[in-house]
């Protein structure tokens, strides 16, 4: 199974296990404000956009703060004006790691990512050190119960998905980021509902780790992950599921 998939589902389950319903709104929430400031307030023109607001509703979010975020980055109310950044560094054992940040304070930004990294036995990178390993891809992940793999072969070639893969208890389903908004419709249309649909940056190869260099790898994943400003964090880890049970 890929480390990616691996590590998004393990998010998925953890958030909902930690309650981190107030920072997954507030990562929503600057996201829409920026794709929204980016490419305008009406989801039908901006994919970006849309996107968001899917994400959001799957959590739940409340219709009202969907519009006032959306609103904000219109300029039809005030609000803070965020900066995007990406870093990219190495984690243990030289695991490739993208943190993606929306930030109202780039110093505070900087001074925390390269913090989390240096405690956690990595370090920041230059730009471009990493970058170049990982793809922009639409990433859908179902339960290997929602649908046979002939179903989900048809979906994906005729809605023009790029892959299909096995990856254990989940299929995921790996699609050009211009596709994906077309994949993940055709497949609730089928009437499936994915464990997580997003697009994604997917390395081009895995690094896997074991004992006690998988552990702190997971511990760096985790701090970045926790920190305020964090939107997305992306490697190459790969590791054995023994090791996050344990």
């Amino acid at each position: 199974m890929s480390g990616h998939s691996k590590w998004a589902t393990i998010k998925h389950k953890k958030g909902a296990l930690d309650a981190k319903r107030g920072k997954m709104f507030t990562r929503l929430i600057k996201e829409i404000t920026v794709a929204a400031k980016q490419g305008g307030g009406d989801p039908d023109g901006n994919p970006r956009l849309r996107t968001a607001i899917l994400a959001a509703k799957a959590e739940n979010m409340p219709a009202d703060n969907i519009k006032r975020a959306t609103q904000r980055g219109t300029g039809e109310i005030e609000g803070l004006s965020y900066e995007e950044i990406t870093f990219e560094g190495y984690g243990p054992g030289g695991v490739a790691v993208m943190v993606d940040v929306l930030t109202d304070n780039r110093n505070r930004a900087v001074s925390e990512v390269r913090h989390a990294f240096s405690k956690n036995g990595g370090n920041l990178g230059e730009s471009g050190s990493v970058g170049y390993m990982f793809s922009k891809k639409g990433v859908i992940v179902l339960p290997k119960s929602a649908a046979d793999e002939e179903k989900l072969t048809e979906i994906v070639l005729e809605s023009g998905a790029e892959d299909l893969n096995d990856e254990g208890e989940s299929w995921e389903i790996l699609t050009g980021p211009k596709e994906f908004d077309a994949v993940r419709d055709a497949v609730t249309a089928a009437g499936l509902k994915p464990e997580h649909a997003e697009v994604s940056m997917v390395p081009s190869t895995y690094q896997k780790l074991e004992g006690a260099q998988a552990n702190a790898m997971l511990r760096l994943l985790d701090v970045l992950e926790d920190l305020d400003d964090t939107q997305n964090v992306y490697s190459n880890f790969d590791f054995d599921e023994a090791t996050v049970a344990a």
